[in-house]
Parts: structure tokens; sequence; C-alpha cells
């Protein structure tokens, strides 16, 4: 059997154009934590402003943020979350996991998430239907007939 020769059609890839790349995800991670202005973002990304205004631009275009203004006078916008935006939580979390995991060093990491039960938020993906975690092997791929 011959190997495909065009790249597999995958929701990954699709979206990783949005917010694949480091600066559009840390951006999407600040407005989770409340960090909604421009200036502010850029100093707590670290991102060069013409880069994250790149980003955000993406990410608006994308239906993920919202840009709305907050002042006339200088002109100055804020970005808020879309419903879209909300749902790459679980996104969002799973890489502090893993990160926390992989990649903290000695002193621990360096942010830590408590929910409203009081414990420390350890996150994991698990299924909708029957609550349980789902490992790899847990899974069955199957592709969609093509028309």
């Amino acid at each position: 059997m011959a190997a495909p020769t065009e790249p597999r059609a995958c929701s990954i890839a699709r979206t990783l154009e949005v917010v694949g790349e480091k600066w559009a995800l840390l951006a999407v991670r600040e407005v989770f934590l409340g960090n909604r202005r421009f200036d502010e973002m850029v100093r707590r990304t670290g991102a060069p402003r013409d880069t994250l205004t790149a980003r955000l631009r993406t990410l608006v275009d994308s239906g993920v943020l919202q840009r709305r203004r907050y002042s006339d006078h200088p002109q100055r916008f804020e970005y808020h979350l879309t419903a879209a935006g909300r749902e790459l939580y679980p996104v969002v979390l799973t890489l502090l996991r893993w990160g926390d995991e992989h990649l903290a060093g000695p002193d621990g990491p360096p942010l830590i998430l408590e929910h409203d039960c009081g414990h420390r938020l350890i996150p994991e993906v698990s299924c909708q239907a029957c609550g349980e975690v789902v490992e790899p092997a847990d899974v069955t791929r199957r592709f969609p007939m093509s028309s």
C-alpha cells in the first residue's frame, strides 16, 4: 500500500493554525487569568508588541477573542473570551499540568490553581458520556466515510 501523498486532514492541525504559536496561547492564558489589556499581556507574556498585535488579530478574526473598547481618548481596547475561546480552558489546563509534571524546577510549579472544593486543581481528560479518565489505549480511531 502506497503512503498517502497529502497531509492528514485534522482538527488538531486546523486548531494549531489559530492557537499553536507560543504567543497566541499565552495571550489566551492571560485573558483566562483576567489580564485583558494589551500592555498587561505584553508585560506578563514577554511577547514583542508587534508579534502580540498580530496574534491577537488572528485570535479575534478566528472567533477566539472579542475586542471591546474601554476608552475613547485615547482609544483603547481589551480582549474577552468568546464561547469558542472559553472552550480552550481544558487545553490550557492540560498544558499547565503537563508542564508542572515534566518541566517544573526544584521549587515546583510557579502557578498553582485551586478548585472551589479547596483542593489543588489537577485536570484530567474524561469521557463526557461515562466520566472515566481517558487514556490513549481506551480510544478507537474512526474516520468518516468520504463522499
